[in-house]
């Protein structure tokens, strides 16, 4: 069992020395505490979807950290979480694209919002590859929801988002290079899922601004969206077996090119920002 806690590196891995994982759990526990209690007490807009979903999402993702889950089991129950806020919360049958204006999806939105959540709770797992990466994109993706509830009218939403960013800001105290301790699964994969939901969650607050929030959402985790999606196809391009572990990702090869795992960290981070200010001052000059 404690060969199982702990993160054994290996040639696929990015460190050096055994660490113990798991530790993203604090952070499901901080946020659906947080969650359940201001939804009931505050704001009376608690969706029990989401918090089912999320449950299911973090219990799957904790044994997966322990005794290793098979592969379809886990996408067994993203794919039931992700139908549990679809057939709850709706789905996204339009989406307004800068330049495009309103795009009409119609119940095509459905399959496109259904991939959109299990596709952004795997891929953030993959993005967790080096120390401090996966934190930082919570505090920066938590900040710019927060900011854009405000501005759109989901302050509640907004405010979830915040305190996302702030326990993830507490993780990363101990995820920081050199980490003491790994998110693991059960941390990413909740935050993954979390992300992919705000949109919908905000969805149900602002109907006169629902057709923005996909490309609001993407922004605000645009890095990991696209460097999982290049490595995806690059990796089918060369005819490779998508389901193995690696260290081809974008950030990875930042790493073994010489650069620290702060540094590709905080790079990432920084860019993020730089989308959060491009989604603001798109928001203002639409309005």
């Amino acid at each position: 069992m404690r060969r199982k806690i702990f993160d054994v590196p290996n040639e696929r891995s990015s460190h050096t020395t055994p660490t113990p994982r798991g530790g993203g759990i604090i952070i499901v526990l901080v946020c659906l505490i947080f969650y359940t209690g201001y939804t009931i007490f505050v704001s009376d807009n608690f969706l029990w979807s989401y918090l089912l979903g999320a449950s299911l999402i973090a219990v799957v993702s904790w044994l997966d950290d322990i005794f290793d889950i098979s592969f379809v089991w886990r996408i067994l129950v993203h794919s039931v979480s992700a139908l549990l806020i679809i057939l709850t919360l709706g789905f996204f049958g339009e989406i307004y694209f800068p330049l495009v204006e309103k795009t009409e999806f119609g119940i095509f939105g459905a399959i496109l919002t259904f991939f959109w959540i299990v596709w952004l709770t795997n891929a953030y797992n993959f993005m967790d590859g080096i120390d401090g990466i996966a934190g930082m994109q919570a505090i920066t993706a938590g900040i710019g929801w927060l900011i854009i509830g405000e501005l759109l009218g989901f302050g509640d939403v907004g405010i979830y988002g915040g305190v996302i960013a702030a326990s993830s800001f507490g993780f990363l105290i101990h995820n920081w290079q050199p980490a003491k301790i790994f998110m693991g699964d059960v941390g990413s994969a909740f935050l993954g899922y979390s992300f992919a939901v705000l949109p919908l969650l905000a969805k149900n607050r602002s109907s006169d601004n629902y057709s923005l929030l996909p490309v609001i959402a993407v922004g605000l985790v645009f890095l990991f969206v696209s460097d999982t999606l290049i490595t995806f196809f690059s990796r089918i391009l060369k005819g490779e077996k998508i389901w193995q572990a690696h260290r081809r990702h974008i950030y990875q090869r930042f790493v073994i090119t010489g650069f620290s795992h702060r540094f590709v960290a905080l790079l990432y981070s920084f860019i993020s920002f730089i989308f959060i200010g491009i989604i603001i001052f798109w928001l203002k000059t639409r309005s």
